[in-house]
C-alpha cells in the first residue's frame, strides 16, 4: 500500500463504527476507542454479546448481504470512521477446498469490506477514515491456506486502490496486516484444521497498535508495524 504522512487525529468525541465488535479483536478495539473518548457503534450479527460499557449504539446485519449492510451503516450515520474487524478462516490445500468454503471466504473477507467501504463513504466526515484488518497472509501467502490468503490479498488490493480514490474526499483508507493473533479464530475455521501455529500476539496489544495508528495518521500497517 502507498505510504504517506497523514495528519494526526484526536479521537475524543468522534463517532466510530466497528463491524464485528463482538469478536475478540473487535471487542478490544471498542474498549480502546471508548477509553480515548470515542462514541463507539457496532454492526454485529448477535447484539446480546455486545459490551454495553464500550459500545453505545448498534445495528444488526448480515455483512454478506449488501442491502443489510447498507441499511445498518445508514442507521448509524453520520460517523467519523469505520473499522472492519470481521473475518473468517479456512485451512487445507486447494485440492481439499469445496465451493461453499471458497464462496464464504471471499464473501466475508473480500466482498463485505469492499461493500462496507462503498456504502460508508457517503457518511464518513471529512478527515475521517476506513480501516480494514486483513492479515499478514495478504502479502505473504501460506501453503495450506491458499484460499484464505487469496481472500485477504483481494481486499488488500481494493484498499490500496481506494486509498488513492478517496484522497480527494479527505477520507483515509488504512490497511492493517497483523501477524497471527490469539483471537480464537483458528479454532473456528470454516473447514480444515489449523496447523501448529506459534503463540500469537496479544489481541489487546494489536488493538492498541491499531488505535495508535489511527491517532497518528498512519495509512498502512504491515506486519512489521506489530513487531
Amino acid at each position: 500500500m502507498e505510504s504517506r504522512s497523514l495528519v494526526a487525529r484526536d479521537l475524543n468525541g468522534k463517532h466510530i463504527v466497528i463491524i464485528g465488535a463482538t469478536g475478540v479483536l473487535g471487542a478490544h478495539l471498542a474498549i480502546k476507542l471508548a477509553s480515548e473518548g470515542s462514541a463507539v457503534s457496532a454492526i454485529v450479527r448477535d447484539s446480546t454479546r455486545l459490551n454495553s460499557a464500550s459500545v453505545t449504539n448498534h445495528a444488526v446485519a448480515d455483512i454478506t448481504d449488501s442491502s443489510s449492510l447498507r441499511a445498518a451503516l445508514t442507521s448509524l450515520a453520520p460517523f467519523d470512521g469505520v473499522i472492519n474487524a470481521a473475518g473468517v478462516v479456512a485451512f487445507g490445500t486447494v485440492a481439499q477446498l469445496d465451493d461453499a468454503t471458497l464462496a464464504n471466504l471471499f464473501a466475508v473477507n473480500a466482498i463485505a469490506p469492499i461493500v462496507a467501504l462503498r456504502e460508508s463513504t457517503p457518511h464518513i466526515s471529512e478527515g475521517g477514515f476506513f480501516l480494514n484488518i486483513s492479515a499478514v497472509v495478504a502479502l505473504q501467502p501460506m501453503a495450506g491456506m491458499a484460499a484464505y490468503s487469496a481472500s485477504k490479498s483481494a481486499v488488500w488490493g481494493a484498499m490500496t486502490a481506494a486509498t488513492r480514490e478517496l484522497r480527494r474526499l479527505k477520507i483515509d483508507v488504512i490497511d492493517a496486516r497483523p501477524p497471527h493473533t490469539e483471537t480464537g479464530l483458528a479454532t473456528r475455521p470454516l473447514s480444515g484444521t489449523a496447523p501448529n501455529l506459534p503463540t500469537g500476539l496479544d489481541p489487546d496489544f494489536v488493538a492498541a497498535r491499531i488505535v495508535n495508528a489511527i491517532k497518528n495518521g498512519e495509512n498502512d500497517l504491515p506486519v512489521e508495524a506489530f513487531i
